[in-house]
């Protein structure tokens, strides 16, 4: 559509009633107002009207500075929902951030916080029903009190959902069980990032009360409880069997520990804890999980005796996950498969014992799987996955280090047509395999993993996406393959696949010329080069020099928010690349990108894909027409920013001139929609 067409039909939109204009954008996320608000003067003017009444508001793409979210967030009595990433926050923000009016607050990376957040949450957000607060008070300097968590509680007596992902073992033992007894008594999802077993236990454990006679026990704090996810030091008897019993109403636990010495028999699980489990019968999800973080350690208290011990309580389980359980063989996996009848996900890490004959009778189950993880399960082969896919529902298999699969597999695997996610880390296939998903569940995917898989040539990129139309794949991981040339990557970006999250971290033969290729990439001509890509990963990619940060500028790679690379090739060069996009997360260290560690009890098996947003764009709009070559100062970019956000004086959103731009065009179709929509419903009164 040409550009004056387009903004003749926005000047007829002054016609339009103000109320439904607003109506229509009240339905929308921010970052889409953000987007509308730059296409004309009269989205611009309501827009900046509806801040005032928005009930929602979500920003978790980018970190936005105070400067930044003070004209977004003005006084607004109807506000019941604010998710925001609180990277460049601190308690300055406080005042703005904290409304009577919020019944949910989710903020991320709070390490700038204080204590202070805890408490004025406390005494500022009488009815919030769900709380989500990450990394508080991590920086070096901030403390949080145990009485900021005394006036969270105490003051937020509407609370339902508690999500507290920093960690909670600094505070004193002595106070944490009095003070989590002012909790909500309405509490019944309850998620830790840290804290140690032995809180834990007394914190749950019933105890004689004060005023009570020797006979009587005090009932147990948080007796409401049905969902509860930690992440501790030691998962023990003494841990699983308190929270067995006092929390009767339990339908969903998820623990996590990572030992930073090898276990003593005091404070480890054994058969004997593992009996205790679901004691009330109402348990539905467990999840129990040895990382191997800090040092490789298992449960090695615990063997089949165990698991069948379990089992007796488990006949109603749908969700199973184990970590670490080196010492259980087929008859206690088994046992499981064939004593869950309502199990439709299973998850299995570091079964060093588990092999193919778990499943040679599978299919005489009962059983619906849709969500299967056998991650670094060593002796299972191609025809453990011969007999699961029996389980045609299957919408996620994650098979991450099974090093004896092959190309005998992915036959059976193409045969699963729901399927969504699909990892085979270091397993032994190769290019004339992969042509077996081109077949049959390519255009079905969502995310593919192929990282370590050393057999994988250029060849394998051609063989799954040449000549392939309507994909899905979002996210795609081509990791440590060391025949992946830039040719192969040169081949990724004419098959204009709408990838969002692409990782080539340690790749030796990838460099600059790949780079060029995805920002020039474009899937839909109307949506800028390299739109769609969301987070790339070039750590130690052993081309990559200098010249690929010129193309890492604007405008290429709008929506870029996660970028991994090497320090070492030229820090002045990722700083200022840095500097220049204060929403782009540059690592440098090898860390793997996207992933809250905090936030991966479970090693969670999907994401949320969601469209990216645009309110990036929109708040640096004066940056995309910029010539030159080098990096802009990170003063003169901020100076940008607020440029934009005080220019215009119709409304807070900058006035902008019309250009060819979809988002116009598509505003517009919006708007026609819901007016027509609301006509005929009017009509029908």
């Amino acid at each position: 559509m040409a550009s004056g067409s387009v903004e003749s039909q926005s000047l007829a939109l002054d016609q339009l009633p103000a109320a439904l204009l607003a109506t229509i954008m009240t339905k929308l996320d921010i970052s889409s107002i953000c987007s509308m608000a730059v296409t004309c003067r009269t989205f611009n003017s309501c827009a900046s009207h509806i801040l005032s009444f928005l009930p929602n508001f979500h920003i978790l793409e980018i970190s936005p500075s105070m400067g930044l979210m003070k004209p977004l967030l003005p006084p607004n009595p109807y506000l019941k929902s604010l998710k925001l990433d609180c990277g460049q926050l601190n308690d300055s923000s406080v005042e703005l951030l904290l409304r009577p009016s919020l019944q949910e607050l989710c903020l991320h990376n709070c390490s700038d916080f204080s204590g202070k957040l805890l408490s004025e949450i406390g005494s500022r957000c009488k009815d919030i029903r769900s709380l989500y607060l990450g990394s508080v008070a991590e920086k070096r300097g901030r403390a949080i009190l145990i009485s900021d968590l005394e006036e969270l509680l105490g003051g937020c007596t509407q609370l339902e959902e508690l999500y507290l992902m920093f960690d909670l073992s600094l505070f004193l033992r002595h106070n944490f069980a009095r003070v989590w007894a002012l909790a909500s008594e309405k509490l019944t999802s309850l998620e830790i990032g840290y804290i140690s077993s032995v809180m834990v236990t007394e914190l749950l454990s019933p105890n004689v009360g004060p005023h009570l006679y020797p006979n009587q026990i005090q009932p147990s704090i948080l007796p409401g409880i049905q969902k509860l996810l930690l992440a501790v030091d030691y998962i023990t008897d003494t841990m699983v069997s308190t929270i067995s019993k006092g929390l009767t109403l339990l339908t969903h636990l998820e623990l996590r520990d990572a030992p930073l010495i090898e276990p003593r028999v005091t404070f480890d699980l054994t058969n004997s804890g593992l009996q205790q489990i679901n004691q009330h019968g109402r348990l539905k999800h467990l999840s129990l999980i040895r990382s191997q973080e800090f040092l490789s350690t298992y449960f090695k208290r615990v063997n089949d005796l165990g698991i069948l011990l379990m089992a007796d309580n488990c006949a109603n389980m749908e969700s199973i996950c184990l970590g670490g359980f080196c010492r259980v063989t087929d008859t206690g996996f088994k046992t499981l498969l064939h004593s869950c009848s309502s199990l439709y996900k299973l998850k299995v890490c570091h079964g060093s014992q588990l092999t193919d004959l778990v499943f040679h009778d599978i299919a005489a189950t009962s059983l619906s799987l849709t969500h299967v993880s056998f991650r670094w399960c060593n002796l299972l082969t191609n025809h453990a996955i011969r007999s699961l896919v029996c389980n045609t529902g299957l919408k996620v298999l994650d098979l991450r280090g099974c090093k004896n699969l092959g190309d005998e597999a992915l036959p059976a695997i193409s045969s699963l047509r729901e399927l969504k996610m699909l990892q085979l880390d270091n397993s032994d296939i190769t290019d004339a395999g992969m042509a077996y998903l081109r077949h049959g569940i390519i255009s079905s995917l969502i995310s593919l993993s192929v990282r370590g898989c050393k057999k994988l040539t250029d060849k394998c990129i051609s063989v799954l996406f040449e000549g392939s139309s309507k994909l899905e794949l979002q996210e795609l991981d081509l990791s440590n393959l060391p025949n992946l040339s830039d040719n192969g990557v040169l081949a990724l970006a004419k098959s204009q696949v709408p990838i969002s999250e692409l990782r080539l971290r340690q790749c030796p033969l990838i460099g600059d010329t790949s780079v060029m290729a995805l920002a020039s990439m474009q899937v839909d001509d109307d949506r800028g080069h390299g739109s769609n890509l969301r987070l790339l990963d070039l750590y130690n990619c052993g081309g990559i020099t200098q010249l690929s940060f010129r193309w890492l500028k604007k405008p290429y790679f709008p929506r870029l928010r996660w970028l991994g690379v090497m320090g070492s090739l030229n820090r002045d060069i990722v700083d200022a690349l840095a500097r220049n996009r204060p929403y782009l997360h540059v690592a440098c260290n090898g860390e793997e990108l996207g992933t809250d560690p905090w936030n991966n009890i479970d090693g969670s098996y999907m994401h949320d894909y969601e469209e990216l947003d645009e309110l990036e764009q929109w708040l640096q709009e004066g940056e995309w027409e910029s010539d030159d070559e080098e990096m802009e100062d990170a003063e003169e970019a901020e100076d940008v920013i607020h440029e934009t956000l005080n220019s215009g004086t119709s409304g807070f959103f900058p006035d902008l001139n019309l250009k060819t731009n979809v988002n116009a065009t598509l505003c517009l179709q919006l708007l026609v929609f819901f007016y027509i929509e609301s006509v005929d419903i009017a009509r029908a009164f």
